[in-house]
């Protein structure tokens, strides 16, 4: 059998296992089984054993599960009260007012939770009634959330850019101060739309609150500041070569659990859910990345990557060709599996590609997690959208028609990172 029948056969038995219902870790496995005993010489038993140990006993991965953990404890506290109080004051006056809290809340929030979905439920249980109390259109209430949850997967500390680096042999701390400028460009993009469209149907929107003095705000935005200000240090603590990754997420934990003790949200019961929330999560992502790591190397016995890096040299396609292929396809991809999944599936086999065709992987990294977002919030198994109709109740259809806007956002955010990679890479390039 030619090495690309062997490619196809192996990614049928993988979307039919998938199909099925089989858990992704397990599917990964067991088609990295087959691969390697039916398609390859190698010894199974023991390629399997060193390969899902070496995968995921490694330092990269360390600050996976204290970030998480990180999220998990703020979550547990009134932190996303304390956003919506905090944040609403300063924002009263802007075109749009209110619906800005929605995104500035869930870019605060990603650089906690590292999640989109777990960013679009906190903000939107708190956002939501209170929105429409005030009379704010629906449509713009679930698109605003639809498409800032998705930051979750961009801003640092960002759980799927970690689960990239491992995969792709790279920095963390480069990758996450890479996604910070993207970020900081797609909140100014989001607000921006807020603001045109808020002109445009002044009609549609509600009056503005009275204000309020400033001291006034500085006091609602008290337990906000502390939050704010414990991000800044763990992302500036890397940026600025003082900490590593790792060292930096056990300060991060470590500040969640001061504030959250301050706060008095912090008791036995939400520190062992906070503990057990993150190692489950971080569990699940260890299983999945042991089982892509089988399924790479079974397709490295194959010849798979090689014959495809091979075959689309031989095509001569420009490297923007070959973005606008892989844009399509990781659309496609997101809209059956979560972000991480999707990383974990396509690294083995697009990576050759993107390597023989110049492209940097550090760049790389940070236009799949956009590309990743981007399929969030597109049907039908676009997860956001999952999230606010548990919310809601509201249509799948109507909500996705709602972050439309949002998704064509993400679109032009793809093309600015593309024509001016500067905006991913120029930070990385200064940091000690």
């Amino acid at each position: 059998m030619e090495v690309l029948e062997i490619g196809l056969v192996l990614m049928a038995l993988l979307f039919l296992f998938l199909g099925a219902g089989l858990w992704v870790a397990l599917s990964l496995f067991a088609v990295g089984i087959i691969g390697l005993e039916f398609f390859s010489g190698a010894q199974t038993g023991p390629v399997m054993a060193t390969t899902a140990w070496s995968s995921i006993a490694t330092w990269s991965l360390a600050p996976l599960p204290l970030f998480i953990w990180m999220g998990e404890i703020l979550f547990r506290s009134r932190l996303s009260e304390d956003m919506f109080t905090g944040l609403a004051p300063w924002l009263n006056k802007l075109p749009g007012r209110l619906l800005h809290v929605n995104i500035l809340g869930c870019g605060i929030f990603a650089a906690v939770s590292g999640s989109s979905a777990a960013t679009a439920a906190t903000i939107g249980r708190m956002s939501i009634p209170e929105l429409r109390k005030q009379g704010y259109a629906d449509k713009l209430i679930l698109g605003t959330l639809a498409g800032s949850g998705t930051l979750g997967l961009l801003i640092p500390p960002s759980i799927i850019l970690i689960v990239y680096g491992v995969s792709a042999e790279l920095s963390i701390a480069r990758l996450f101060i890479a996604g910070v400028l993207p970020g900081v460009m797609l909140i100014v993009m989001f607000m921006g739309f807020v603001m045109i469209w808020a002109t445009i149907h002044k009609d549609k929107m509600p009056p503005a609150a009275p204000g309020i003095p400033f001291m006034d705000k500085v006091r609602a935005s008290g337990r906000l500041i502390p939050v704010i200000l414990l991000i800044t240090a763990v992302i500036g603590s890397i940026y600025g070569g003082v900490a590593t990754p790792t060292e930096a997420a056990a300060f991060g934990v470590v500040g969640a659990l001061i504030l959250s003790g301050f706060s008095r949200t912090l008791n036995w019961a939400s520190f062992v859910d906070g503990l057990m929330g993150a190692t489950r999560t971080s569990c699940m992502i260890c299983f999945i990345l042991a089982g892509a790591s089988i399924l790479t190397v079974a397709m490295g016995f194959t010849g798979i990557p090689r014959e495809l890096a091979g075959l689309i040299s031989d095509m001569n396609l420009s490297p923007y060709a070959l973005l606008a292929m892989l844009t399509l396809f990781f659309i496609v991809m997101g809209c059956f599996l979560d972000g991480i999944s999707v990383v974990v599936l396509t690294t083995s086999v697009i990576l050759p590609m993107v390597q023989a065709a110049h492209i940097d992987l550090l760049w790389f990294g940070i236009y799949v997690v956009l590309v990743v977002e981007m399929s969030q919030i597109t049907p039908p198994v676009g997860f956001n959208l999952f999230v606010l109709q548990g919310l809601t109740g509201k249509n799948l259809f109507s909500i996705a028609l709602a972050a439309l806007p949002f998704f064509f956002l993400l679109m032009a955010a793809v093309a600015l990172i593309t024509i001016f990679p500067g905006i991913a890479t120029w930070l990385p390039t200064q940091m000690n």
